[in-house]
């Protein structure tokens, strides 16, 4: 699954991993606000790894949990979708808007195999202080390089390069960004 081979979702091993992250990510969408130490407690024990000053704004599903890493000073808005079959990278400052979805799962495009509910997955990986406007979706095996704007409702479907601007369906570098 990690290393993008094919498998079958509905393994006893991965559906186990699942529900725990359901059970985890049910107890962390429930959470006060004004008990900010007992959420980052559940955000730590549901994702892989979790920076300093970090904030999730719920609700967050995920699919494992185990596989994101989240890098320091990142701030996550509502309604994020994290498919995490791969490995997801988020690096350091990063900015994710409304309803933002990273997705690593795959499917086979031939019948049979679909059918039979093979599935694989590539990785994604988020630079430092990368933006991502509401409602992007990542599609699986992107890259996207530091400092990088994604407009609002655009569909990454490949790497971007770090400093630009990208928008649109595919998304497509619109401009450069000068050096910080």
């Amino acid at each position: 699954m990690l290393a993008g081979d094919l498998y079958l979702a509905d393994d006893p091993e991965l559906e186990a991993d699942a529900l725990r992250a359901a059970e985890l990510g049910e107890r962390y969408n429930a959470s006060s606000v004004t008990d900010l130490p007992a959420r980052r407690a559940l955000l730590r024990e549901l994702l892989g790894e979790v920076g300093e000053d970090v904030v999730v704004r719920p609700p967050l599903a995920v699919d494992y949990g185990r596989y994101i890493s989240i890098g320091a000073r990142t701030f996550v808005n509502y309604g994020a979708v994290f498919l995490d079959v791969a490995p997801i990278r988020i690096g350091e400052d990063v900015q994710i808007g409304p309803n933002v979805q990273l997705l690593t799962p795959t499917h086979p495009v031939a019948a049979e195999p679909r059918r039979a509910k093979w599935e694989a997955a590539k990785p994604i990986t988020i630079g430092d202080n990368v933006w991502l406007g509401g409602g992007v979706i990542v599609c699986p095996g992107v890259t996207i390089g530091a400092n990088t704007v994604v407009g609002a409702g655009s569909v990454v479907t490949r790497d971007l390069p770090a400093d630009v601007v990208a928008v649109g369906n595919p998304a497509r570098v619109v401009r450069s960004l000068p050096e910080s």
